[in-house]
């Protein structure tokens, strides 16, 4: 077999089974070998995780494929919908590193869906029914009993047409009538006992006002307008899997109607089903994060303990490491619960490479250099980011007067403490190798300053300074460096898979998951950066500073530790 064999097989293994049918469908010459795909969110609330998912893979098709990738507002349901909605969406899809090729709505076609719904009243193919909500799923049977015709499912087609209208009018009462196709009653895939077509909604459209009464249903618009669009692969996830045939029903009475009405569309998009994201120690749910919102229990839709797209920004994910984190988990056709620890593994790997490293003191206690000038200064070089020499240095200023980590200190240390204890040198990062000689402590015992003898000849870079120490900490000068409030996040659950949990989601939330830090301090550098920049806090984790951050209050967020220590602590 020759090289280039093998490569092409070995990227053919590599291939998701979706790309895998949309390779066999361009060799078959389907649809004059074109590509078209959609993203289709609903505008009611914020895309997470789950929805990027989505989108890596309707775009990364057209990409990979050099089709297009229409972006599709599924704005149906205008009691739930609202344009802060919509600009958030495009937001985060442009975040995540992908553009659209047109942006459409579903309200762009309402008065094409109108038309057709009119057209299958009067083919006889849809009746307008009476009964409530209630009454109509306790006549569709179960799946395996059929169900009951609706005692309104032979109306003359007249009577149809003009209760169909008056669903279109102000004076018609929200839940009164309902469309409804005439398909099958006895089916056993419930979708096709009498579906519902259209409903009254009196709340005003965010882009149709008042125009609108009666409203289409998500399955009696979406096939339709991915084929008004041109759509040839409609990719979404496994619980659209029993609404497919409905899919395609839809499509052919469309294809029927279409040769009437002459829209001139002559093929039929194709629906691929993959399996959604699931994380453990959160939710997916759009209404349980509405509820989190809306009740006040987190700060908003981009709380950075939220699997929202925009939380993750604001904690400090990147695009290419959720992107890269998506890519790793695949795509299939089950269902599965991902570990939040490989997210974050993504994440980890992803920031090594592009944060800044830099000095930060989360719980401070005061170090004096007793032997080091009062008054004196000096200006100590430092990497920025060892794995990418052009990110270059800075300077830190070092002075008599330290902040250092109150847990860096041990008075009576264990053997295996490499970290300051008295009688033992430990380096200072970027600085010098100093001894530590003992501490104060106030009247209750607490440890309140450390005192150190440093030696002028090892000076990192100096010949001195290649003798052997075991620990090495970081720094920040008291008198060159800022306060700050820093934020730690936890899981927002308590348990690995609160969707499954019978228990009221509310009473599983974790207590811990932000713990407010007010009394850190960063170095000077620390505050040119704004959020979105990503930084590593030596031997801490990455961090970023929030949307809330000022130059007079500076706020970071902690996005992830440099290791996993979360799974070894809550076994």
């Amino acid at each position: 077999m020759t090289e280039k064999k093998i490569e092409e097989n070995e990227e053919k293994k590599s291939l998701s089974f979706v790309e895998q049918m949309v390779e066999a469908d361009l060799a078959e010459g389907k649809n004059g070998g074109r590509i078209q795909t959609r993203f289709p969110p609903e505008p009611n609330g914020y895309i997470h995780i789950g929805h990027a998912k989505a989108i890596c893979m309707d775009f990364g098709v057209a990409e990979r494929y050099g089709g297009v990738c229409n972006l599709r507002f599924d704005d149906t349901n205008p009691s739930k919908e609202d344009t802060e909605y919509v600009d958030s969406i495009l937001n985060d899809i442009q975040w995540l590193g992908f553009k659209w090729g047109n942006v459409y709505y579903a309200s762009d076609y309402f008065q094409q869906l109108w038309d057709f719904a009119v057209w299958m009243i009067k083919k006889g193919m849809a009746y307008i029914d009476e009964q409530t909500s209630e009454q109509i799923a306790e006549q569709k049977g179960t799946p395996t009993t059929p169900g009951q015709a609706s005692p309104y499912r032979d109306r003359p087609v007249e009577e149809n047409l003009a209760l169909f209208e008056k669903m279109n009018t102000a004076e018609a009462v929200e839940g009164s009538m309902v469309l409804r196709a005439k398909l099958d009653m006895a089916n056993p895939n419930m979708h096709f006992r009498d579906p519902v077509m259209y409903r009254i909604i009196h709340t005003p459209h965010h882009r149709t006002g008042t125009k609108w009464h009666a409203y289409p249903m998500y399955d009696f618009a979406h096939g339709q307008s991915d084929y008004f669009e041109g759509v040839t692969h409609s990719i979404c996830t496994l619980e659209f899997v029993p609404h497919r045939p409905l899919y395609d029903k839809f499509i052919d009475f469309l294809k029927e109607y279409d040769s009437e009405a002459k829209l001139g569309a002559d093929y039929r998009p194709r629906q691929i089903e993959f399996n959604r994201l699931n994380l453990t120690y959160t939710v997916m749910s759009k209404r349980k994060l509405h509820t989190l919102v809306d009740e006040k229990l987190v700060s908003g839709w981009d709380d950075p303990r939220m699997p929202t797209v925009c939380g993750m920004r604001r904690r400090g994910y990147s695009a290419q490491s959720i992107r890269q984190f998506i890519n790793s988990i695949g795509y299939t056709k089950f269902d599965a619960l991902n570990d939040y620890a490989l997210l974050e593994a993504a994440v980890r790997d992803d920031l090594n490479k592009r944060a800044l490293r830099v000095s930060a003191v989360l719980n401070p206690v005061k170090l004096v250099i007793t032997n080091y000038p009062e008054g004196q200064t000096e200006e100590m070089e430092a990497i920025n980011n060892p794995e990418n020499e052009a990110d270059g240095k800075h300077t830190i200023t070092f002075s008599r007067n330290l902040w250092i980590e109150r847990d860096d200190f041990m008075e009576d240390a264990p053997k295996k403490f490499f970290r300051m204890t008295p009688g033992k040198e430990v380096r200072l990062k970027n600085a010098y190798i100093v001894t530590c000689t003992g501490c104060k402590k106030d009247d209750e015992g607490n440890i309140i300053e450390i005192y150190a003898e440093y030696d002028p000849l090892s000076k990192s870079g100096m010949e001195g300074a290649n003798r052997k120490v075991k620990g090495t900490l970081h720094w920040v000068s008291c008198d060159h460096c800022h306060k700050a409030e820093v934020r730690l996040y936890d899981r927002l659950f308590t348990i690995e898979n609160p969707a499954a949990d019978e228990r009221d989601f509310r009473e599983l939330l974790n207590p811990e998951s932000l713990t407010v830090l007010d009394n850190c301090y960063v170095e000077d550098f620390v505050t040119t950066c704004k959020p979105g920049d990503f930084l590593q806090f030596q031997r801490i984790g990455y961090f970023t500073p929030d949307l809330d951050s000022t130059p007079e209050r500076l706020v970071f967020n902690k996005t992830v530790g440099l290791k996993d220590t979360w799974a070894k602590i809550n076994k």
